[in-house]
């Protein structure tokens, strides 16, 4: 069971971690912020819940063999002065920031989520 842990903590710790480090210099080069990091500047601190980080892509037959987790946007709910809201972010650092099926489909989740609590 410990392995099984250590295993999910490595695979969440990996989620975290933009796109490449060059991908991450030149957006920080340009001044811009990554999409976690606009998170962070966006919501309370400490009040971020993420849906679906261990998510990645499904095309299997485009010949993509790197398939980061989040598929390239970050998804969840937090609060801002203390209000829930939800929020996606994309993560230009994954695929430069293109909309596959699986960054769709959880774009569409938080949405519902959002509409089904009435929260921004």
């Amino acid at each position: 069971m410990a392995d099984r842990i250590a295993d999910l903590r490595r695979r969440k710790n990996d989620a975290r971690r933009a796109g490449p480090e060059r991908a991450v210099q030149r957006q920080h080069e340009k001044g811009k912020l990554l999409a976690r990091e606009r998170i962070d500047h966006l919501l309370d601190p400490g009040s971020f819940n993420e849906l679906d980080m261990l998510v990645r892509h499904r095309a299997h037959e485009s010949g993509i063999t790197d398939r980061p987790y989040t598929d390239g946007v970050v998804t969840g709910w937090g609060t801002v002065d203390g209000r829930k809201v939800f929020v996606f972010s994309q993560d230009f650092t994954v695929f430069g920031g293109a909309l596959g099926e699986v960054f769709a489909e959880k774009i569409h989740k938080v949405m519902d989520l959002a509409l089904s609590v009435g929260a921004p």
